[in-house]
């Protein structure tokens, strides 16, 4: 069922056993596993079902750090949510990242990689992979071209990525949503505020608006917010009436610890013979591997969780960092320049605006490749959103965004490529030349250049302990008994992998610890 709710009357009243603000892909898959379940969901979108530049200026917000996308454009504020413009890349989490690692602050999850894995081989269906395997023998021996770089197996190891079409979510699942009896989609629904009962122990209504000037109030017995990792963080602080921080920031613990996926080009390899490198290349069909460090190796360097992947150098020369070219408010406007820079840089046609450069000049035999790391940023309290002085259109503080770093990812960097060059000399296959702006000692920051994967993470961080966590184990936010957070905000680290597909299967699992709760109190 689909309502706008700009047609209602105004004030009306919306009721449901569930509420799930934000329709992206956290927030439909959660909806999805409530199909004939008995119970009335009620899932709230800001937008419609198409691009409105009106609606995408609520999340407009101010940067400072590190130079980081324009807020605008950095996610996209309609059904479907970022999937409208998401890569496709996926892979799992690694146990490592769920470890408290001693070298990396603030590390470690109150689950494992074996509370995840399950949910991970629900998840692949709905992102269209070709299959649950991500262990590089399975795809070997569909292809036994596919030969890993001869690098000491106690250093480096071949993470296999899979490529999802991408699937886009509002396109593929918005009839299996609107024709769900169970499910009740309401667009153009801007939660602008929470209300508790008094002790602030439960939420007892959502208030809603939107731009035909409209309020109306949503309640049920649970609520989930999935509006991404910067928005989650922006709606709890924002609902400050009861509490004057804001919902479950009683530790001012609510936006801190924004973590990106930073990808650094500062590294070339230079072989002493031209190779394909097959494997690293996307040689199969929508699978590709990467290099990654071992466990043990960063725990003996002490370095981050990072993937390195290689790009021909006569092609990756031709193409600028995404961070000046995605410098436009308008994700429209950016995504036409994306297009035109990588369809430069391969000398191809202008394809998908993140076409993971898979034709043109890219296969073949080079010599030289350009290394590109995907390292995770360690979780930073300093690293945080908050709500800026200016209002949006419907009255909700804009939010702020401090993008900041610690010492640990520029040694990460340097080490890992380091490491790289290391094993290269030792294999016989050539040497790694580290660019200006990583050569020079004593240098600390990242370089200019410096981009990230719109990955929005740990804003509100999942921890046993209230302290040290904005929700718990099982995505319920701490002292607010119906009250779950989904998507990547809840990550206490990021992984050096895309986010999407841990999130999906998060959702999958949030859903399943719902649906207990809901028959329990039936």
């Amino acid at each position: 069922m689909h309502v706008d709710a700009r047609t209602l009357p105004d004030d009306s009243l919306i009721e449901g056993d569930l509420c799930i603000v934000g329709a992206g892909a956290a927030g439909i898959s959660l909806a999805l596993e409530f199909r004939n379940s008995g119970y009335k969901v009620l899932l709230l979108e800001g937008g419609g079902f198409e691009y409105d530049d009106r609606v995408q200026q609520l999340y407009d917000g101010k940067t400072t750090g590190q130079p980081y996308y324009p807020l605008k454009s950095s996610e996209l504020h309609y059904f479907g949510g970022t999937t409208g413009h998401w890569a496709g890349m996926c892979s799992i989490f690694d146990p490592i990242v769920f470890q408290n690692r001693p070298w990396v602050e603030h590390s470690g999850w109150p689950i494992t990689q074996a509370t995840v894995l399950p949910y991970y081989d629900r998840a692949w269906p709905i992102l269209d992979l070709q299959s649950r395997e991500f262990d590089l023998g399975y795809w070997q021996k569909r292809d036994p071209s596919l030969v890993p770089l001869p690098f000491d197996d106690d250093v480096f190891w071949t993470k296999v990525w899979q490529f999802s079409a991408p699937t886009r979510f509002g396109q593929k699942y918005k009839e299996a949503v609107v024709t769900a009896p169970d499910i009740h989609l309401y667009t153009y629904a801007n939660v602008v505020d929470l209300a508790g009962n008094e002790g602030l122990s439960a939420i007892r209504e959502v208030t809603v608006k939107n731009y035909a000037g409209k309020t109306h109030k949503v309640r049920a017995r649970h609520f989930v917010l999935a509006c991404a990792g910067i928005q989650n963080a922006r709606v709890l602080l924002a609902a400050n009436k009861q509490a004057s921080a804001g919902l479950g920031n009683d530790h001012d613990l609510v936006g801190r610890f924004f973590m990106e996926h930073l990808e650094i080009k500062s590294a070339e390899l230079w072989l002493e013979q031209k190779t394909d490198l097959k494997l690293y290349m996307a040689a199969a069909p929508r699978v590709q591997g990467e290099l990654a460090l071992r466990p043990g190796q960063q725990a003996r360097h002490g370095v981050l969780n990072g993937i390195v992947s290689f790009t021909p150098l006569q092609v990756a020369e031709r193409m600028p960092p995404f961070i000046e070219v995605w410098s436009d408010t308008d994700p429209r406007v950016n995504e036409e320049q994306v297009r035109q820079a990588q369809s430069k840089a391969r000398g191809t046609r202008v394809g998908h605006f993140f076409d993971v450069l898979r034709t043109g000049e890219i296969h073949g035999a080079h010599r030289a490749f350009q290394m590109i790391l995907r390292l995770e940023q360690a979780p930073n309290p300093d690293s945080r959103v908050t709500l800026a002085q200016e209002k949006d259109e419907l009255g909700v503080p804009r939010a702020e965004l401090n993008w900041t770093f610690t010492k640990l990812e520029r040694q990460s960097i340097r080490k890992i490529y380091e490491i790289v060059g290391q094993q290269a000399g030792a294999a016989g296959l050539g040497r790694v030349k580290l660019k200006d702006d990583l050569a020079e000692d004593g240098v600390e920051g990242l370089p200019a250049s410096t981009s990230a994967g719109w990955h929005h993470m740990g804003t509100t961080r999942m921890s046993d302990d209230p302290k040290t966590g904005v929700v718990d184990a099982n995505c319920q936010v701490h002292g607010i008994q119906n009250l779950f957070v989904a998507g990547s905000s809840v990550f206490p680290t990021g992984s050096a992998v895309n986010p999407t597909f841990t999130i999906v299967a998060l959702a999958l699992r949030l859903a399943d610890h719902l649906k207990a709760k809901l028959a329990a109190t039936s």
